[in-house]
């Protein structure tokens, strides 16, 4: 018997009739002799409708209230999911984040989870029932009702599979697991059987939809082996799990991307220690996330500054540049927004050297013009104008032999 956490996200449980598929799968593994814990995400569209129904009340809802709104989509889904495995005579109970005491801390709106009283889900799963917990939601100490974020049912699930020590987490979406890139970019992409904690969460990071990134921090942190499946048709999806050292690793695992791109550059700054602080401090305690940053340092003493942001927030971080640059007295501040990252992901470069060679030599074949470059262990990301993302993708991922990703 294993004890087994399904999380099905909102597209998964968009209709009531998904939702009677979702209660057919669950009772098939709960016959197969498996204990089951099944969170879900409010059903598909209705998180957005409650966030414009807060808008048309408040300009600036406040978060506590935003939580206990937001809290009513999953709660939904639970109740509905619950009455479909009765109809199936399949004993079932639903529970909110708070009745199974899912602790969080008081940050409403993006909430982390502190603990988890995994008692009374055991106490259900011993008297044979399944257990539904709702997702992205969880109670502070004052006893206040928080969520965790967008995706943040991902997370609910992965921290009762660790608070449950589960045999597996079993993510089930709309797609059958996680491929070596976009199938929509490149069609010739192919699921891969496995792919380890570390490649996966650099993938969520640059642009794969697929896991939300702490969800994917917290099983690597607790060991918790997570499985992307299709709610709507069967397969074996992609296990994330540890890196197997026993196993000869592909060099590169997957091509990731980003559009959601913007490119800032100031000019001319009196070139002098503390220079990169004092440009990129205010930007961050705007809440500006910083990503790629290059410094560039010229013969007559000046230094350029070029970094990334979301591109939501670029004319903000362009404004606030604008205002550095005047008072450090730099010469101009330039901006573009048609660009995109593209990132090639592999525990196997570990022991590959010339990766990074390999990759510029192909996108210069394709006349790929590189601005930016960033690297770490296991990824080499590159900044590009944006009408070169699907011909570098193809063309890297042809490359680096990704079409015939061993099963």
């Amino acid at each position: 018997m294993a004890l087994l956490v399904h999380k099905y996200g909102g597209t998964s449980v968009g209709t009531a009739e998904r939702i009677q598929q979702v209660a057919r799968k669950v009772a098939a593994a709960r016959a197969n002799g498996d204990q089951i814990v099944v969170v879900v995400s409010a059903m598909s569209g209705e998180t957005n409708r409650l966030v414009g129904l807060a808008a048309a009340i408040s300009e600036r809802p406040i978060p506590r209230e935003m939580d206990v709104l937001l809290s009513t989509g999953e709660q939904v889904t639970i109740a509905l999911l619950s009455m479909a495995l009765h109809e199936l005579e399949v004993p079932a109970r639903s529970y909110t984040g708070g009745q199974v005491r899912i602790l969080t801390d008081t940050a409403h709106t993006k909430a982390r989870i502190q603990s988890i009283d995994a008692a009374q889900i055991r106490g259900d799963l011993d008297a044979g029932r399944i257990v539904i917990v709702a997702g992205f939601q969880g109670v502070s100490e004052q006893g206040d009702i928080t969520t965790l974020g967008r995706g943040g049912s991902d997370t609910t699930a992965v921290a009762l599979a660790a608070a449950l020590n589960a045999d597996e987490c079993q993510i089930y979406t709309d797609v059958d697991g996680v491929y070596t890139t976009d199938p929509r970019v490149e069609p010739k992409a192919r699921r891969m059987p496995r792919i380890t904690f570390e490649e996966m969460l650099e993938m969520a990071s640059l642009g794969s939809k697929v896991l939300q990134i702490r969800a994917v921090e917290f099983a690597g942190k607790y060991q918790v082996p997570l499985r992307v499946l299709s709610t709507f048709e069967d397969g074996p999806g992609t296990l994330i799990t540890l890196e197997e050292d026993s196993v000869e690793q592909p060099i590169i695992s997957g091509i990731a991307f980003n559009r959601d791109e913007a490119q800032l550059t100031i000019k001319g700054v009196p070139d002098s220690p503390g220079i990169a602080a004092a440009v990129l401090s205010p930007i961050g305690e705007a809440n500006i996330e910083v990503d790629m940053i290059v410094q560039n340092v010229a013969s007559d003493g000046s230094t350029d500054l070029t970094f990334t942001v979301n591109r939501p927030e670029y004319e903000r971080a362009k404004e606030l540049l604008q205002q550095i640059a005047n008072t450090m007295g730099a010469r101009e501040v330039l901006g573009s927004v048609d660009i995109v990252k593209i990132s090639v992901v592999g525990v196997g470069m570990r022991s590959h050297a010339n990766v990074a060679g390999r990759m510029f030599a192909v996108l210069a074949e394709e006349g790929i013009n590189i601005r930016l470059i960033s690297t770490s262990e296991i990824k080499i990301s590159v900044v590009v104008e944006d009408k070169y993302l699907e011909l570098a993708v193809r063309a890297l991922h042809r490359a680096f032999d990704l079409e015939a990703s061993p099963e």
